[in-house]
C-alpha cells in the first residue's frame, strides 16, 4: 500500500507520515521544504519518495499525478495555510495564492487520482478541511470559505461514489485548532487549547478506516458543529468574529 501526503514536511502531514509508515505504508511526500522531506525520509523505513514542489502552482500539480498516478492507494490533501485580517486590507496575492493551493490543488489531485481509482474500485481519499468548514469566518474569511469548498466537494463526492456502489472511499477531516506551524503563517495565537498533531492523526486514522464520512477529533468543535445548526447566521457572526479578533496578535 502506498500513500500521497501533501504538507508533509510539518504539523499533520507529518504526523501521517510517521503513523503510516509505521503500519506498513509506502509513501510519497510532498512539500516545499526539500531539506525537511529528506530529513524525514532518513528516519523513515521503506519505500519513501519525496517531491519537492509548491502546489498553489497548478502546473506543478498536475506534474506530480504524472509522476505518481497508478501507484497511490490513499491520497492526504494536507498542505494549506491561513491568511488573517479584514478582506479590505488583506492582500489580493496572498488571497490568490491560498485559493490556488488551498482549493484548487485538492480539487484537481482529488479528481485526477479519484477518477483513476473508481476505475480500479479501490482507494481511499482523506481531504483535511477544518472546523472552519462548518461556518462564515470574519478576519480569515478567505480561509473559512476554502475550508467550507474542501468540506463540501467531499460530501457531493461521497453521495455520488455510494449511489454507484463503489469501494473507493472518501473522508474529510474537519479539526479545531491543532498545535503545528500554521498559526505562524497565519499570523494568529488560538484563544482554545489546541490539539496535538499526533491525536489528531491517530483519531483520523481510526475514523478514517471504519469509513467515516466526517471526521472531528474534538468534542468542542463537535459541540459546536451541533449550536451552529440552532443559532441564526447573524448571531454565528457575531461569535466567530469575537473568537477570530482574539486570535489578533
Amino acid at each position: 500500500m502506498r500513500a500521497l501526503i501533501t504538507g508533509a514536511s510539518n504539523g499533520i502531514g507529518l504526523e501521517f507520515a510517521k503513523k503510516l509508515n509505521n503500519l506498513g505504508y509506502d509513501l510519497i511526500l510532498v512539500s516545499r521544504n526539500e531539506d525537511k522531506l529528506n530529513e524525514i525520509k532518513r528516519s523513515l523505513k521503506g519505500d519513501i519518495e519525496i517531491v519537492s514542489m509548491d502546489l498553489s502552482n497548478e502546473k506543478n500539480v498536475y506534474d506530480l499525478y504524472d509522476k505518481t498516478k497508478g501507484r497511490v492507494d490513499l491520497l492526504i490533501n494536507n498542505a494549506g495555510f491561513g491568511l488573517f485580517g479584514k478582506f479590505t486590507e488583506t492582500d489580493l496575492k496572498e488571497e490568490l495564492n491560498l485559493i490556488d493551493l488551498n482549493i484548487k490543488a485538492y480539487h484537481i489531485l482529488t479528481k485526477l487520482f479519484l477518477q483513476d481509482m473508481v476505475k480500479r474500485d479501490s482507494g481511499r481519499i482523506l481531504n483535511v478541511a477544518s472546523s472552519a468548514a462548518f461556518e462564515p469566518g470574519p478576519l480569515m474569511s478567505a480561509y473559512y470559505a476554502s475550508k467550507s469548498y474542501v468540506y463540501n466537494l467531499t460530501m457531493a463526492i461521497y453521495e455520488e461514489l455510494r449511489r454507484n456502489k463503489s469501494h473507493v472511499k472518501v473522508s474529510v477531516l474537519c479539526p479545531g485548532p491543532v498545535n503545528t506551524g500554521f498559526n505562524d503563517r497565519a499570523n494568529v495565537r488560538f484563544s482554545l487549547k489546541s490539539l496535538t498533531p499526533e491525536y489528531v492523526v491517530d483519531y483520523s486514522i481510526s475514523q478514517m478506516m471504519k469509513n467515516k464520512l466526517v471526521i472531528i477529533p474534538s468534542l468542542r468543535v463537535r459541540m459546536g458543529v451541533f449550536a451552529n445548526r440552532i443559532f441564526s447566521r447573524k448571531f454565528v457572526l457575531k461569535i466567530i468574529y469575537n473568537i477570530q479578533k482574539k486570535k489578533d496578535n
